[in-house]
């Protein structure tokens, strides 16, 4: 007699095949913040996760942040992380230290990509002019080098996707005087898979989801069309840092992403889990003819 465990193992296999048929070939961004950036274990454990699905013949861009490590390195040398609505305060300095950390994340990103046998490139939203922006402003407060983007050009990726390449970004562009700004990763993800029209974005973060009811958690809606995720902002389902989140999803699938993702990385795996199976495990937000095809009852 076959042991459960491998024919359970099978029917998983099974189970991913029309979704690896489906999206085959298809450009799929990733955008990787959050403990599952600091967790060692949880870095591996989502990169493995793109990396497969790189084997299984999707197209992946890695787009990161690096906050919590930003901030870290600012205490290291002495200086104070100052906040304004929740935007970091970007002087000269700070730019300099955050544009350095970045690189920094950025370069083991790629090594852990590439011990897993894909090659990788890693590059700043300055490389080939891939970012463009203009200052942004606080509630009309100046809070120095933070850019709003203004261009797109995708160039560099396309280049580096054909030639096999897994492209790993993090978010620093410059203005039309070349000088250089500090991205929301969140904008900057969302950017990047509207210009290159990515079949799917995927937020990885510390949220599980998008809740009818943040304080339970029997409520985690599986689908949503762009007119739900409008109305669950409207009628004050969602607040606070999910707002602006559930707004970029939105932004992004009126602009042209098919499909946008929110998951919880700190659940291992949790991007093979939304993709691959029929339930998923966050929330999926599709375009108002978008099919649903998660099974609800499964």
């Amino acid at each position: 007699m076959v042991n459960q465990k491998y024919l359970d193992k099978a029917e998983v296999l099974i189970e991913a095949l029309p979704y690896i048929q489906r999206f085959n070939r298809k450009i799929v961004v990733v955008k990787y913040g959050g403990s599952a950036m600091l967790d060692e274990e949880l870095k591996r454990n989502v990169i493995k996760d793109v990396v497969l699905l790189k084997l299984v013949g999707f197209k992946p861009i890695i787009v990161h942040g690096g906050g919590k490590e930003i901030s870290r390195w600012v205490g290291k040398v002495g200086m104070e992380a100052k906040f304004v609505n929740g935007l970091r305060v970007t002087d000269k300095d700070t730019m300099e230290i955050a544009e350095m950390v970045l690189g920094k994340v950025n370069n083991e990103l790629v090594t852990l990509v590439q011990s897993l046998g894909i090659k990788a490139v890693g590059i700043s939203g300055k490389d080939g002019g891939l970012l463009q922006c203009q200052k942004k402003l606080s509630g009309g407060e100046d809070i120095g080098y933070v850019g709003d983007i203004t261009k797109v050009d995708p160039q560099v990726l396309y280049d580096l996707l054909e030639k096999d390449f897994l492209p790993i970004v993090f978010p620093v562009g410059y203005d039309e005087n070349f000088d250089t700004y500090n991205i929301n990763a969140d904008d900057a993800a969302c950017a990047i898979a509207e210009a290159v029209k990515a079949e799917k974005l995927a937020f990885l973060s510390d949220i599980e989801g998008v809740y009818k009811d943040q304080n339970d958690p029997e409520t985690l809606i599986s689908e949503l069309h762009v007119n739900e995720a409008e109305s669950l902002i409207s009628d004050g389902y969602v607040g606070g840092g999910m707002i602006p989140k559930l707004q970029n999803c939105i932004d992004a699938i009126e602009n042209g992403v098919n499909r946008v993702h929110i998951l919880d990385g700190r659940i291992p795996h949790s991007l093979l889990l939304e993709i691959f199976t029929n339930k998923g495990i966050g929330t999926a937000i599709l375009r108002e003819d978008g099919e649903k095809y998660y099974n609800e009852h499964a």
